[in-house]
């Protein structure tokens, strides 16, 4: 979780100057930087002869820039429908802590998707114990848990399961990532256990 005590920014005025932005999937495509042929020929040959393992070509490389692309979206809205919520009214303390934070993560997901978008070759993994569905299943869920949750704190640790993942494919090493995923999992199982089927849409 992303340290925001140096932050001295509201929420709302944060909020409001990132919603201005262009949305996530075109910032990243100004950033993608088309790797060498001889590269994607090479990453193509070793995706397919180590079958579908997660992140094993650039195409899922891509495709978990998508999923963090869309989460940061859905947190944005999330925060925004906070803000509403209170129709100008004073912001709990606790409540404004949070969503300095998850502002904050906001940022550094854009910022780690958009870097997987430039350089998609080199962010391929081999050797990743768990497949791709379940990467793309996971950030789905994700998003659509961020979107739907009651009260913004309790997706606090589920975006720093996030963050440990994009973080994690940084360092081309499978088990990080698998434990990445799994602490993924876990927070997302705890936040289905709190959200009630009826939570705000």
């Amino acid at each position: 979780m992303q340290d925001s005590s140096h932050e001295k920014t509201s929420p709302s005025d944060a909020a409001a100057a990132q919603d201005g932005t262009p949305p996530a999937q075109a910032i990243a495509a100004e950033g993608r930087a088309a790797p060498p042929a001889e590269a994607q020929d090479a990453v193509a040959t070793t995706a397919h002869a180590a079958g579908a393992g997660g992140l094993s070509s650039m195409q899922h490389v891509v495709e978990l820039a998508d999923g963090l692309s869309t989460i940061a979206d859905r947190l944005h809205e999330r925060i925004l429908r906070e803000i509403r919520s209170y129709d100008g009214g004073s912001v709990p303390v606790q409540v404004q802590d949070a969503m300095r934070r998850l502002l904050d993560d906001e940022m550094v997901l854009r910022q780690r998707a958009n870097t997987l978008y430039a350089d998609a070759a080199a962010f391929v993994i081999q050797g990743l114990d768990q497949p791709q569905s379940r990467l793309v299943g996971l950030t789905s869920a994700a998003a659509e848990k961020i979107r739907r949750i009651g009260v913004i704190g309790e997706v606090t640790g589920l975006v720093g399961g996030l963050l440990s993942l994009a973080g994690a494919v940084a360092t081309g090493q499978p088990t990080p990532i698998a434990l990445a995923i799994e602490k993924i999992h876990l927070h997302s199982t705890t936040l289905d256990a709190l959200t009630p089927p009826t939570a705000a849409v």
